[in-house]
């Protein structure tokens, strides 16, 4: 059974940089051999990252985000059974938020800055979507 899950945290600490590329080269090891795919968006402050595969690596993964000394405030957004992925290309995509064109972000939410612990799971994932037909998104296969 797959499953897409969206989930939002807090950065702990203040090297996003090192951060981002540690975990986008985690995520590049660890997903393709648990059928794991898709997005990781980011700002300096902020991540929000959905998750697609079958129910049990999701959940396991999602477990050990949990955990994960690089994230606090880690909220569940959004969960759903799905037919199918929408994410299937990336082993782990990624959106550096900080470069999205703010009236982008103002469709999606309050303020031109993002806030997904202040944001509906419907419209983060319209946001992730939105990001992904206008080429945002870097591919990470």
């Amino acid at each position: 059974m797959l499953v897409r899950l969206l989930y939002a945290s807090r950065i702990a600490g203040d090297t996003i940089c090192d951060t981002v590329q540690e975990i986008t080269r985690q995520s590049r090891e660890f997903n393709p051999p648990h059928g794991i795919t898709g997005v990781l968006c980011h700002t300096d402050k902020v991540f929000m990252q959905v998750l697609e595969g079958g129910r049990d690596a999701v959940n396991g993964l999602y477990a050990k985000i949990l955990g994960d000394a690089r994230h606090s405030d880690v909220i569940l957004l959004h969960y759903e059974e799905i037919d199918e992925r929408r994410y299937s290309g990336w082993t782990m995509g990624q959106a550096n938020l900080c470069k999205v064109n703010r009236a982008t972000l103002l469709r999606y939410s309050e303020c031109a800055e993002l806030n997904p612990h202040g944001m509906s799971g419907k419209n983060a994932l319209a946001l992730i979507d939105d990001l992904m037909s206008a080429a945002a998104v870097v591919a990470h296969a």
